[in-house]
């Protein structure tokens, strides 16, 4: 859960820009709002501060990232980066190709988030063959 100051702007963002489809909307009591939004399979990347300035390195060319930074998969870094800047986030590095073949873009997103978005370069299908 991520507590959003402008619920309603980041809804929009998060839902309509970045395209997450809604799960479940549901209202609480004083006006209290919640909504659901399918953000696709989640893993738990844990890293060590070493790894972690190294990533900021490789991404960005300095240390930037909170402790927390979520990633999103999409299918054209380039576009999504352009779509969300466009919606209001703020281009913290332009897209850049990782050594480990993906197309990540750094920005900082509504309700605070600092977020990657990633494309693989390599699809698995091609990978394996």
């Amino acid at each position: 859960m991520v507590e959003a100051e402008d619920y309603a702007a980041a809804v929009r963002f998060y839902r309509d820009v970045l395209g997450l489809p809604v799960e479940g909307a549901f209202e609480g009591p004083d006006g209290a709002h919640v909504t659901i939004l399918d953000a696709g399979r989640a893993t738990l990347e844990l890293a060590d501060p070493a790894q972690k300035r190294f990533i900021d390195e490789v991404e960005v060319g300095r240390p930037v990232a909170p402790k927390l930074r979520v990633a999103f998969e999409v299918g054209d870094t380039l576009a999504v980066t352009d779509r969300l800047t466009e919606a209001g986030a703020a281009l913290v590095a332009p897209p850049v190709e990782t050594p480990w073949r993906s197309l990540n873009a750094r920005l900082d997103a509504p309700a605070g988030l600092h977020i990657t978005i990633f494309q693989e370069l390599d699809p698995a299908s091609d990978v394996d063959g």
